[in-house]
This record gives C-alpha cells, sequence and structure tokens, in this order.
C-alpha cells in the first residue's frame, strides 16, 4: 500500500510547520524540511553565525547544494513508498527547488524537471503570505516582499507541473489544521 503524498508549501514565514507540527501531534506522519539541516551545515563550513539572504545564493556552489537539495527530497519521497499509512506530510515538495531556483535567476538542467515530472504528489496545499505572522530570524531570513515573490514561483512552478493547489486560509492554527482534515476527510 502506497500512502497519498500531500505537499505543504509556500514562501517562508507562512505556517506551514506550525500546521506540520500540528498534524504530527495527531498522530499523523509528517516528513520534515530538509533544508534546515543543509542550511546548519553549510553555516559551520563557512563559518558563518548566519545567512543574511537565502542560503541557496549565498552558499559556495548553488548548484551542488539544491543538487543535494533535490536528492534528498527524492529520497523523502521514496521512503514513503510501501508504508502501512493512509497519508504522508512533506514540508515541501521537489518542484519546491525549481520554484527557488526560479525566483532566484538560477540555472539547471532537465535532471531537475524530471524529477518533478517523476516523483508526483497527490495534493499539493500551499500556505498564502501573511504579513501578520512573516518574521525573520536565524531560519527565516526574507523580507515580505521576498516572500511574496518566492510564493509567485511556487504557484507558477507547482501550476506548470500540473498541480492544482488547494490554499489553506490565514486562520489559527487549529482552524488551519482543521480545513487540511477536512480536505482529506480526515476531519
Amino acid at each position: 500500500m502506497n500512502p497519498k503524498k500531500i505537499v505543504i508549501t509556500g514562501g517562508p514565514s507562512t505556517g506551514k510547520t506550525s500546521v506540520i507540527q500540528s498534524l504530527e501531534k495527531m498522530g499523523l506522519t509528517c516528513l520534515h524540511e530538509v533544508i534546515r539541516n543543509m542550511t546548519l551545515e553549510e553555516k559551520e563550513q563557512a563559518g558563518l553565525e548566519s545567512f543574511t539572504i537565502n542560503p541557496i545564493v549565498s552558499v559556495q556552489d548553488p548548484i551542488q547544494f539544491n543538487t543535494k537539495l533535490l536528492q534528498q527530497r527524492i529520497a523523502q519521497h521514496q521512503s514513503v513508498e510501501g508504508m502501512d499509512q493512509n497519508i504522508v506530510f512533506f514540508d515541501r515538495g521537489i518542484p519546491d527547488v525549481l520554484a527557488y531556483m526560479d525566483c532566484f535567476g538560477q540555472k539547471y538542467d532537465d535532471t531537475f524537471t524530471k524529477a518533478c515530472q517523476t516523483f508526483r504528489y497527490d495534493m499539493v496545499l500551499m500556505m498564502p503570505p501573511w504579513p501578520e505572522i512573516h518574521m525573520v530570524d536565524n531560519a527565516r531570513f526574507e523580507s515580505y516582499e521576498e516572500s511574496l515573490r518566492i510564493h509567485k514561483c511556487l504557484t507558477s512552478t507547482y501550476e506548470h507541473f500540473g498541480y492544482d493547489l488547494y490554499i489553506v486560509p490565514k486562520v489559527p492554527v487549529e482552524e488551519r489544521k482543521n480545513h487540511v482534515l477536512n480536505l482529506l476527510n480526515l476531519g
């Protein structure tokens, strides 16, 4: 049995992680964002305390960084095959890699597009930019304006690969979680 693969995506500081943690507390299977650990490794290797711009722009080798990110997202996708679960949630999906690269003007080869075509998700839940909860910290360094731009790139990329996007409303975490559960007929 293969579980339904549900991506929760959106620009930085849109509430993805809070909703995922809420779903996880219910006992649902959630796979966490892989870039956070990669960013920490890059900061340590470069001897930096923090990034002031998105790491895919500031790392020493952006293509290598994004290739590694793509490979880790593919590994996450493959890790749920045959899992005895009905649904698995992903904090970001494979198309996010391309969306960010497009957003920051980085070139990539067809390895990236083929991965988006090959490794599919069953549903994409989009968290829209929300100025009232947007914040900058050591893990989120993008301004609200950059978050808007990233949101547009994410929307464009997922739609380019044929996904319908389900917008999660800007309401408190519990209501967002319930919205997600209702979309999946789990509520």
